[in-house]
């Protein structure tokens, strides 16, 4: 049975058994403890691939977004003593979305459509509820991947995989809209495809994987005007594999010092250090995690690492090095089926 009253709360969504494992987080052991298991209601089809979450920065609202038949989103409130989810709404997307995110005011879920080649934005009530008429929709932005805003609510970046770019907007936080800084976009390699990013806690800089190409770019953040100067290229795949990598998720410990990468062909997760002054990326190590390393995500305290495997079913928690940034596995826990997003709450 669970502390009734737990401080630190781990979400995790199991596309396939369309379900969000509620666990409870001992912040000096990274031992978790099952909740609950909370169904996500929309569809009677399994969530294509993926089902991405996101949390308002107030944690009171939490969102589950399903990738088949009308693409629902389900709004949640977050009980502030347990962890628990309480179900509000659900409420239609416009596409299948492979990424949300709320803005840093909580008043719209930001989401980009890889089937669909868009980003939307949607406002959220005043009662946490994703309403479903959008403020904007921006088409044809081949296979985007993922939508990002700075802790100024003032800059938006997004990924076309497709086009291989990365989108640079200003963003509206009263209208809820999107405007180009300029041409609006930076140029990868041909063929990297672009897919997850990262913001440093700093907000000079922004990191990115590539899906196709299993690298990861450093970026410098312009703070007057927010456009992106990249900064570095390094490669991420482990020695000796030579196939066709299919990079996934990417997230940097909270003081901003260690940046991770997941790769899904290896199963594994490639870490760097980040050097203070020029945000350059060295390599720490190539670390085993579980099969199919879709999602993962890093605890508050920059302690723990948390690493599911769509196609393993499990959960591993690792502890981090607080001087190196390698990685030392813990402890592994069943979770339900596809598991592929990790969200970690502070609930005090």
């Amino acid at each position: 049975m669970a502390e009734s009253t737990p401080d630190t709360v781990v979400y995790v969504s199991n596309s396939a058994s369309k379900e969000i494992y509620v666990l409870a987080m001992n912040r000096d052991s990274g031992e978790l403890t099952l909740i609950e298991k909370t169904p996500v209601p929309g569809t009677d089809k399994p969530s294509a691939a993926s089902m991405p979450m996101a949390v308002t920065p107030d944690h009171r609202f939490l969102y589950a977004a399903l990738r088949s038949d009308t693409f629902p989103a389900s709004s949640f409130a977050i009980d502030r003593a347990s962890g628990r989810l309480t179900h509000l709404a659900t409420t239609p997307l416009q596409d299948s979305m492979a990424y949300i995110i709320a803005d840093r005011s909580g008043r719209f879920l930001l989401a980009a459509s890889y089937p669909g080649n868009k980003l939307t934005i949607n406002p959220i009530s005043d009662n946490g509820i994703v309403v479903e008429k959008t403020t904007q929709i921006v088409a044809d932005r081949p296979k985007s991947h993922c939508i990002l805003v700075d802790a100024a609510n003032k800059y938006v970046y997004a990924t076309s995989l497709g086009a291989d770019t990365v989108m640079e907007w200003k963003f509206d936080p009263t209208k809820g809209t999107l405007s180009p800084i300029g041409p609006g976009i930076i140029q990868t390699r041909p063929g990297a495809g672009p897919r997850h990013m990262a913001l440093h806690p700093s907000g000079r800089l922004l990191y990115l994987i590539t899906e196709t190409t299993d690298t990861i770019g450093a970026y410098a953040i312009d703070p007057v005007t927010g456009t992106l100067t990249e900064l570095q290229f390094v490669d991420a795949l482990p020695e000796g594999f030579k196939e066709q990598p299919a990079a996934a998720d990417l997230h940097m410990t909270p003081d901003g010092r260690f940046l991770y990468g997941s790769e899904r062909k290896t199963s594994t997760l490639a870490g760097y250090r980040i050097d203070p002054e020029k945000g350059t990326l060295s390599p720490i190590g190539h670390f085993p995690t579980e099969k199919t390393p879709r999602g993962f995500n890093i605890d508050p305290r920059g302690r723990f690492l948390l690493s599911v495997g769509l196609d393993s079913n499990a959960m591993t928690v690792y502890r981090i090095d607080p001087q190196s940034g390698g990685l030392s596995s813990l402890k592994q826990y069943p979770m339900g089926h596809q598991p592929n997003w990790i969200e970690i709450v502070d609930l005090r």
